[in-house]
């Protein structure tokens, strides 16, 4: 990534399935996620209520992170993905994404998420409190 290039934070509800597959799979999360089926991939970005994205301030925009999430805008919001692409991970792009979430969701919407092992020191970091009471029912496809 170029130490000259800024990171641009929005709202993006109509990312592109290529881009957000780029992601997933530049990321590692592409390892867990559908990335081979793209009617999933529209279905999962269709489905989210806020997707905000991280695109550097040079010429094309290029997609390096993004967060898809679920949420009322009122009282609570579950992040489905925080993918940052591997060249930009380590700079703060997480933490920008989520520092975005949260003021696009404002002051009185709480937000949850099920990280993956290799993530949970980051969500610590940046000040996300560990719930021990969290439940699931697995996927069976």
């Amino acid at each position: 990534m170029s130490e000259n290039a800024h990171v641009l934070y929005a709202r993006e509800p109509g990312l592109d399935v290529d881009d957000f597959r780029r992601v997933l799979v530049d990321s590692g999360l592409g390892e867990i996620r559908p990335v081979d089926d793209a009617a999933r991939l529209r279905a999962m970005l269709s489905g989210a209520d806020l997707v905000v994205t991280a695109r550097l301030d040079i010429e094309g925009k290029p997609l390096i992170g993004v967060v898809r999430a679920m949420t009322d805008f009122s009282w609570v919001c579950y992040i489905s993905d925080l993918a940052v692409s591997a060249r930009a991970q380590g700079l703060g792009v997480g933490k920008g994404l989520m520092d975005e979430a949260r003021q696009q969701l404002g002051p009185s919407v709480a937000i949850s998420l099920v990280s993956v092992p290799d993530a949970v020191g980051f969500y610590e970091r940046i000040g996300m409190k560990r719930m021990p009471d969290a439940f699931w029912f697995s996927r069976t496809r």
